[in-house]
């Protein structure tokens, strides 16, 4: 039978539902999932106490995981990102605005960046097929924060937290506004819910309708 293939990247700001979209995606097209793991990362919950000192750790730990995902998605051809190297630089670019990086790191970590961007250059696809951005208001993404229950995500006690997660998200349609990578595909999470099967078969009308328009089809048995 005829199917949709490709690399999708799922973007947005934290608590935008891309691990529970990525899960959705890529069991629809029976393809394969790449996740952003949180429980093997011994440096995010540090950085939240102390982001002035975890801050560059953190984004070369992030850079260093998100350039092996991308590399291998980009060998297999045929799996779903909840989260890409393309939108890391705008965390470290934050996080050096808010003091918690000097000018040395962050130099560095774009030289870094940069060379690993013109490697992708030599994969046997260059970039993503499709780029989902996952955009809604501050207060759906502060509910879904709060409700997965991550305790240092979470503002109460931690009163700089909330304007972190303002300035971010506030920050997120000029990156996406700038990404050329790729076709993208806008969704408006507080108007789309994955628990309404009409919502579902949206979702799915539109990514297979941006894969067929980018020639992502192949035969499958």
């Amino acid at each position: 039978m005829e199917g949709v293939t490709g690399v999708i990247v799922l973007a947005g700001m934290i608590g935008a539902g891309k691990s529970t979209y990525t899960e959705f995606i890529s069991n629809q097209l029976n393809s394969t999932a790449f996740y952003e793991s949180v429980d093997d990362n011994r440096i995010l919950e540090k950085y939240y106490s102390d982001p002035e000192r975890w801050a560059f750790s953190l984004q070369i730990y992030f850079l260093n995981t998100r350039f092996r995902s991308i590399k291998q998605a980009l060998t297999h051809r045929h799996n779903v990102l909840d989260r890409s190297i393309y939108e890391d630089a705008l965390f470290t670019q934050i996080n050096y605005e808010d003091g918690n990086m000097s000018s040395a790191e962050m130099d560095l970590y774009l030289d870094l960046l940069e060379n690993m961007m013109e490697e992708l250059d030599d994969m046997p696809k260059k970039a993503p097929d499709l780029l989902i951005y996952l955009r809604g208001s501050l207060d759906i993404h502060l509910q879904r924060i709060e409700s997965r229950g991550r305790s240092f995500e979470q503002i109460d006690g931690n009163p700089g937290l909330l304007d972190y997660y303002k300035k971010l998200h506030s920050r997120y349609d000029d990156w996406f506004n700038a990404y050329d990578k790729s076709d993208t595909l806008v969704i408006d999470i507080d108007q789309t819910d994955l628990d309404r099967e009409e919502d579902r078969q949206w979702v799915m009308e539109q990514i297979t309708q941006k894969l067929k328009a980018a020639n992502c089809t192949e035969v499958r048995s």
